[in-house]
């Protein structure tokens, strides 16, 4: 069994001699047919970026209001920490000398997160976290432990997260430990490369792939396409580091739609046309504390030769026509809206090789009436006497003994690779079947990672919260542990249902697509000030995916036990613990 967890040589990449940059001089007027615009004046079509010494930056002309991010990347290019080494005197200075420059405090806040580093300057001072580039959710047993020890020497500032982009996160990072690091992330074939601010995030694939009998495509070889040009082979792209705003990309491998592509800004749906395998498009799906929208059909079908070039002209559009004021406006949505869906089309199409875009496919080979199906616990593998085995990681949380024994699991028992999942789980492929009983006997199953969980827990999915993230309102993790723990005292539940916590309204616990959500606000009670919950009811994932909608604002955490009783006994079928004690 082969991993495509791989480095992709840039020769490698499809049709990579054709990714000239083609801009075609635009009339005075584009007419749009879609609605809400009908014509776009020509100069709104110029490219708002130019490249500089290798570069891209916002054209003079175009530096009126725009937001503070904006005049940071201006006053100094993120990408020269590292591209030339800019890390490595950066991280000889101390915070007390760093902080009196502001230049120097802009790095460490703001320019590192071109490098994955976040500074956790409200809770963590001094502290950072990493974030991964790991495509599709696939990483392997030698780099699972050297994340592991990494993380260890920071003792109890040290954890891990599994996030819901697939990816890992460390906690407990600091400055001067950062160049051998980024160093040693390279050697076992990990980069944190352009995975924090404007720039493209983790591309999530299917966690299955490769071993779901019931997959269309094998997402492993796309999303790690997509990464590798993103980031240049670990080298940095420095085409695509000044976008707008983050942009998240996912490639559809199964009916089940475990990526959520409905919130994404470019999600690849298996499709085929005229005997050709490819994609249909969705674009401008995101979240944010201003707006929540739904990825749209781009009326736009690619052959599977052309994943990447696609994504480089869409990528361009976004970068040279996007709005660069109010950081609440500047997703890729709201250049969709601005321009209407034609506009933009007609944009990618000038940044396509051949300046040609098929339309989309009515040849949709997702299923839309698929129940989708369950990957905790132990499943068949397409490949006869083989089984995955899908652990409960509780609200994504772990630390680096935790790490050490998922390695040797996936040497032991397995192929020595380890899936996450974007609901902050870990799956082990490639299990022999004669060895899954022993495996579901270790330690580490019985007491941590279970693949049979508490039916609430299975699906619970929390953010950092305040416990380390500076924008996060209250305390997620451990609140939401506790909280689903009461309810399950309360109430029998014989059907799934996702519940997911986010701190803050920036929603990285996507709580939209949850069918009970929690978002974390300060609220009033009895004349005090306490941790709230605005509260979320409705969402979906899968083929009948929609965004749920706020049920009641500002509960007091404390509060919000009874409120969740009551949703699931009304909403979800459950029944109180004392009733179901009496009718028995």
């Amino acid at each position: 069994m082969t991993s495509f967890s791989v480095k992709f040589s840039a020769s490698s990449l499809p049709n990579s001699n054709r990714f000239s940059k083609l801009h075609a001089t635009p009339p005075q007027t584009v007419a749009v047919p879609s609605s809400g615009a009908a014509e776009i004046a020509a100069e709104r079509l110029e490219p708002r970026v130019e490249q500089i010494d290798g570069y891209w930056v916002l054209k003079e002309k175009f530096r009126q209001g725009i937001n503070p991010a904006e005049k940071a990347k201006i006053e100094k290019e993120p990408m020269k920490l590292f591209t030339e080494n800019g890390i490595e005197d950066l991280a000889k200075i101390s915070l007390e000398e760093i902080e009196k420059s502001k230049l120097t405090k802009e790095d460490i806040d703001i320019r590192l997160k071109w490098l994955g580093l976040f500074h956790r300057r409200k809770h963590h001072y001094g502290r950072f976290m990493m974030r991964l580039k790991l495509p599709n959710g696939v990483t392997t047993s030698a780099q699972t432990r050297h994340l592991a020890s990494v993380i260890r020497k920071y003792g109890k500032d040290g954890c891990g997260d599994v996030t819901t982009r697939q990816n890992w996160q460390i906690r407990g990072v600091v400055l001067p430990d950062v160049p051998e690091i980024l160093k040693g992330l390279d050697e076992v074939g990990l980069t944190s490369l352009q995975s924090g601010m404007d720039n493209v995030r983790n591309p999530v694939g299917n966690p299955l792939a490769g071993i779901d009998p019931h997959e269309i495509v094998d997402t492993r070889p796309y999303t790690n396409l997509l990464s590798q040009y993103v980031t240049a082979n670990f080298r940095g792209n420095v085409d695509m580091t000044n976008l707008p705003r983050k942009w998240n990309v996912c490639v559809i491998g199964s009916h089940d739609l475990y990526e959520h592509p409905h919130i994404n800004d470019l999600a690849y749906m298996p499709a085929t046309k005229d005997g050709r395998f490819g994609f249909n498009l969705l674009v401008g799906g995101f979240f944010s504390p201003k707006r929540c929208a739904e990825a749209i059909p781009l009326d736009a079908w690619v052959p599977a030769d052309d994943v990447v070039p696609v994504c480089k002209a869409i990528l361009e559009a976004y970068r040279d026509l996007g709005t660069r004021g109010n950081r609440q406006k500047t997703r890729m949505m709201w250049l969709i809206d601005e321009l209407g869906v034609e506009g933009f089309r007609a944009e990618v199409v000038k940044r396509m090789p051949q300046q040609k875009l098929d339309r989309e496919s009515a040849e949709d080979l997702v299923q839309k009436q698929w129940e989708r199906r369950e990957y905790l616990g132990v499943h068949p593998q397409k490949q006869e006497g083989y089984s995955f085995v899908g652990l409960h990681i509780p609200v994504g949380r772990v630390q680096a003994d935790d790490m050490d024994e998922l390695a040797r699991l996936a040497d032991e028992y397995g192929s020595g690779e380890l899936r996450l999942t974007v609901e902050q789980n870990i799956i082990i492929p490639n299990i022999e079947n004669s060895k899954i009983d022993a495996l579901l006997n270790e330690p580490l199953l019985k007491n941590r990672f279970s693949p049979d969980p508490p039916i609430l827990m299975r699906n619970l999915v929390a953010c950092t919260g305040n416990q380390f993230c500076g924008q996060a309102i209250i305390e997620t993790k451990a609140r939401s542990m506790k909280i689903t723990e009461e309810v399950q005292r309360l109430v029998s539940v014989t059907q799934p249902v996702r519940m997911h916590w986010t701190g803050c309204p920036n929603t990285c616990g996507q709580v939209q697509v949850a069918d009970i959500g929690f978002m974390g606000c300060l609220t009033r009670k009895e004349g005090k000030t306490v941790e709230g919950a605005d509260v979320f009811l409705g969402g979906r994932i899968g083929s009948d995916s929609h965004l749920g909608e706020v049920y009641k604002k500002s509960v007091p955490c404390e509060d919000l036990v009874p409120i969740i009783v009551d949703l699931l006994v009304n909403n979800f079928g459950a029944v109180p613990r004392e009733r179901e004690e009496t009718e028995e």
